[in-house]
Parts: structure tokens; C-alpha cells; sequence
């Protein structure tokens, strides 16, 4: 028996960062977080998983669940979201409950958003936040969403589109679209040209770029990135992706589309960028071409 806890503990931690990153970016408390990782894994350890394909997904799901409960369940979000970065006026500083320095907390911490993002997602709804994080910020299908957070996929869809348009700031569409355009405007011409000032300009300072190869935080360094790759820039073209301003790249003979890039806004700055390029990933998206 002992054999077997030890196991599901070593397949538990091999996803605990990436849960961790999920109750962080719902909660906005370190603490609030690794209260919902530990409740996880003892959901886990008193359930048959036996038939569980995929362990993250279903721990992604469950991680999900009791974030939404504890949003849910908070008498006051001004006093309990936040508190502990919003005090000092900076991300709490790496460590473990115990007070040892730990690199994978530290790699989470990388990870967050930013504090700007946060304060923005702490004005949505629980199902809207729980909707847009896992979407938008770690690509879980509208599917799963759906099943999430109890609702049909188009309400899912919905949820997310919703939190979307709260989290960019204004209430009427139409001039959402033009100022979401404009911003990617300037950063496709900062891109192809090498500018790096011009990039930093469009790129919050916590700006984080997810792609299938990995995660590159802080605009310095996604700036940098992007100055690198100015020769995809080039050959970039705008499109609505899922109603929002987004950019797209086709093969060489234009038939097929091999990446997209998609945005998030804060203050009509760049908060977060996603590059997807996986087949069926791709497939899932809505693209219309500008």
C-alpha cells in the first residue's frame, strides 16, 4: 500500500508547479494557492484514479473546482485578494512554507503574470476568472472549461469573451477592437523592424509569452524574443482570433495556417502573449482573416 501512496505522490508532483501556477493566477495569494494545491492532493489520494487517462487534466479540473469554491466562498475580495503582494507592492518574495528557498517556487513566481493582470482578473466573476485563466492563460479546450465550471461550451465561450472585454478595460466593443488593433499594430511593426524600444512601449512590464516550447517572462526578455524572430514578423498578417485583434502565419503557399499569436490587453498594453502552434490546437481556434 505504501508502494502505491508513493507512486501517486511522485505522478502528484510532477504537476504540482503547473497547479500551483493555476491557483495562483485564480487566487492572487501564494498562500490561498498552495492551500488549494495541498486540498488537491488529498481529493487525490482518496479517490479510485485508476481510470483516469490524463492525471493533469483531471488535476486541473479539480484545482479548478476548489479555486472556484474559495473565490466563491471570500467575504470580501478587497481585504482577502492580493493582500500579501498588494502591502509591499511587489510579488512575495520565493520560498517554501518552510522558509527554505526552493528554484521551482521560484520558476512559479516567474511565471505569474504580474501584479496589474491580477488586480484586473479580481474584478471578474469567479466563473469568468476560473473561464478566462484556464483558457486564455494555459489553452484548456472550451470543452473542458465547459465541463469545469458547469456549463455548455458555447456558455463557456461566452464566460470567456466576457472576462475578455472586463479584463482590456472598456465597456463598448467596436473601440475595444480599434485600440486592441492599434496595439498590435505597433508591436507587429516594432517586431519586423528590430525596434526594441518601440516593443517595450506595447509590452507590460510583467508581459508573459507562452509558447509549446516553453514560457519567457518581463518585456525585456519577450522583446528580445521578438526582435529575433523579425523574419516570421514579416510574413504575419492580422486576424480576428476568437473575436479578438490577433496575428496569424500561413505556409509558404498560403493554404494552411502554421501559428497564431494571441493577445491580452491591460491599460492597452500587451499582457500576455500565447503562440500556438500545434495542429489540432490551431483547429480549435476561430480565424478570420483581416
Amino acid at each position: 500500500m505504501s508502494g502505491e501512496h508513493d507512486f501517486l505522490a511522485e505522478r502528484f508532483e510532477a504537476h504540482r508547479t503547473h497547479l500551483s501556477a493555476v491557483a495562483h493566477r485564480m487566487l492572487g495569494s501564494l498562500a490561498e494557492a498552495d492551500d488549494a494545491v495541498q486540498e488537491a492532493w488529498f481529493r487525490l489520494s482518496r479517490s479510485d484514479t485508476r481510470e483516469v487517462d490524463n492525471l493533469g487534466g483531471w488535476l486541473t479540473t479539480v484545482v479548478g473546482r476548489i479555486c472556484l469554491d474559495m473565490l466563491r466562498s471570500r467575504k470580501s475580495r478587497a481585504e482577502e485578494s492580493l493582500e500579501q503582494s498588494l502591502d509591499t507592492g511587489a510579488p512575495v518574495p520565493a520560498a517554501t512554507p518552510a522558509g527554505v528557498p526552493d528554484p521551482e517556487y521560484d520558476a512559479l513566481l516567474a511565471d505569474s503574470v504580474g501584479i496589474a493582470l491580477l488586480v484586473v482578473l479580481d474584478t471578474l466573476t469567479p466563473a469568468e476568472r476560473l473561464a478566462f485563466v484556464l483558457h486564455d492563460m494555459f489553452a484548456v479546450p472550451y470543452e473542458e472549461v465547459a465541463t469545469i465550471v458547469g456549463r455548455t461550451p458555447t456558455a463557456a465561450r461566452q464566460l470567456v469573451s466576457r472576462a475578455r472585454r472586463r479584463v482590456q478595460g472598456a465597456p463598448a466593443p467596436g473601440a475595444d477592437l480599434a485600440r486592441q488593433r492599434a496595439v498590435v499594430d505597433a508591436f507587429l511593426a516594432a517586431s519586423r523592424g528590430g525596434d526594441f524600444d518601440g516593443l517595450l512601449r506595447v509590452l507590460d512590464p510583467d508581459v508573459t509569452a507562452r509558447g509549446e516550447t516553453g514560457v519567457t517572462i518581463g518585456a525585456a526578455a519577450v522583446a528580445s524574443g521578438a526582435t529575433r524572430f523579425a523574419h516570421l514578423a514579416r510574413v504575419a498578417r492580422h486576424a480576428l482570433l476568437d473575436g479578438a485583434p490577433g496575428l496569424v502565419v500561413f505556409s509558404d503557399d498560403g493554404q494552411r495556417l502554421v501559428q497564431v499569436l494571441r493577445f491580452t490587453f491591460v491599460r492597452e498594453r500587451i499582457a500576455v502573449i500565447e503562440i500556438v502552434s500545434d495542429v489540432e490546437r490551431l483547429s480549435r481556434i476561430d480565424v478570420t482573416v483581416a
